[in-house]
């Protein structure tokens, strides 16, 4: 599977947010997913086994669990693709960072 294909689906997206922030417990993320999304355990299952399969995921026994992480090199790989596009947004970003910090500096300045 592609990793846009991989990335394309917003349970799967939603849990490499998860799992960003540190090893959750597959019941851990299962329990969010499902609350979040209304879909079954087995389905929350389908989508780590992706994951994993995928490159996406890496998943490590603890005693009767199963932690699972963020494996970050398809990720890289993804922003490395994106490297080339960056240049249609990152001006405009920086344009819009100059016309905020110019607002603030006015109503600073009127606030005086």
């Amino acid at each position: 599977m592609h990793a846009f294909d991989v990335l394309g689906d917003p349970v799967r997206r939603r849990i490499l947010e998860l799992l960003a922030d540190g090893e959750l417990t597959s019941g851990g993320i299962s329990d969010v997913i499902r609350a979040e999304f209304g879909i079954s355990q087995p389905a929350v299952s389908q989508h780590l086994k992706v994951l994993r399969d995928n490159g996406f995921a890496t998943v490590r026994p603890a005693g009767t669990r199963r932690l699972y992480a963020v494996d970050p090199r398809p990720l890289r790989e993804v922003d490395q693709w994106l490297d080339g596009f960056r240049r249609f947004w990152t001006p405009p970003l920086h344009a819009l960072a100059t016309e905020l910090a110019r607002g603030k500096r006015e109503r600073r300045d009127q606030a005086q």
